[in-house]
């Protein structure tokens, strides 16, 4: 199976390139990236304060602005 994703990303890369171009190919990797941290950490340290209620008015407040 690993030479399959080896011949996939290969494909893939060379599509890319006929494609694109070199430039356009670069451009478009670059939207992709694994980034750092730990999401799942980072996201509870976020939200430890919001409760549903929180959530809930939030929602109605932005109805009711729309409306």
């Amino acid at each position: 199976m690993n030479n399959d994703l080896v011949s996939i990303r290969e494909r893939g890369l060379n599509a890319l390139l006929k494609e694109l171009g070199p430039s356009g190919m670069a451009q478009f990797m670059h939207q992709f990236d694994k980034g750092s941290g730990n999401y799942t950490e980072e996201r509870e340290d976020l939200l430890k304060d919001i409760t549903v209620d929180d959530i809930v008015n939030s929602i109605q407040q932005r109805k009711t602005t729309l409306l």
